[in-house]
């Protein structure tokens, strides 16, 4: 019988179609999933920056407070004592004209809705404070050191003075300072994430995520009971969260 060649029938070609599109998915989704293990691949690691700053504005708070059975004389007696304060900051290197001037509060003990029995040593209290604010917070400071010589002069300070009413020193110049630090955080990260991906026998890619920390003034004598807000010496610090693909 002589060979003859026949055409494919259609049933064949479809056949041969279906295997080769299935062969071709099972390759996609193969490197699909290959990549999408690689990007499972990933460290994530923190770089910190510290810096210690020094403040560059004092506010002062000082408060006096008087009391007597006539107003008027109350009233007088604060004016003296705010005399000697506005005298005390000038002798101590203080601008006593960018001290301000704040709400006077008076109190009348006789319109009190519940008064302790027994009588009342004076009827009214008055109570005013002047507000120091200052861009030379070392001169504020010395100054805060020697509120004793008010009190000998004769001024009544309002008791929150010595409840730690002193003087507040703020860092106003955070902007200045974040460029570089957050620069810093990242390479610091960087080097983290390097390090581990030497560990691990691989190498890193490119940045998957980051996120940069909020930036926190914290006292430069980290102790129990010390507040950032008492101290002229500060640490302002950032923390930065990165993560690498690795390879």
């Amino acid at each position: 019988m002589p060979w003859s060649w026949e055409r494919p029938s259609t049933i064949t070609i479809a056949a041969l179609i279906i295997a080769a599109g299935l062969a071709l998915g099972g390759l996609f989704a193969g490197a699909g999933l290959a990549r999408a293990r690689a990007a499972d691949r990933y460290v994530t690691v923190k770089g910190v920056a510290e810096r210690e700053v020094q403040a560059d504005l004092a506010l002062w708070p000082l408060r006096v407070a008087t009391a007597d059975n006539d107003l008027a004389t109350a009233q007088a007696t604060v004016s003296r004592s705010l005399d000697r304060i506005r005298a005390f900051l000038r002798r101590n290197g203080i601008d006593s004209t960018q001290a301000e001037l704040q709400e006077v509060q008076v109190t009348d003990n006789f319109a009190q809705s519940y008064r302790p029995r027994g009588e009342i040593a004076a009827r009214f209290i008055v109570r005013q404070t002047l507000m120091v604010r200052s861009t030379q917070p070392a001169t504020v400071l010395a100054a805060s050191q020697r509120v004793g010589e008010l009190v000998s002069a004769g001024v009544v300070l309002s008791s929150e003075e010595y409840r730690g009413g002193g003087p507040t020193f703020l860092f106003t110049k955070l902007n200045d300072v974040k460029p570089a630090m957050i620069a810093q955080a990242t390479a610091n990260a960087r080097e983290a994430a390097e390090q581990f991906a030497k560990d691990s026998r691989t190498s890193l890619r490119g940045i998957r995520q980051a996120s940069q920390g909020v930036f926190l003034i914290l006292p430069r004598d980290q102790a129990p009971g010390i507040a950032q807000e008492g101290q002229i010496s500060k640490i302002v610090r950032v923390v930065s969260t990165v993560e690498y693909f690795l390879k």
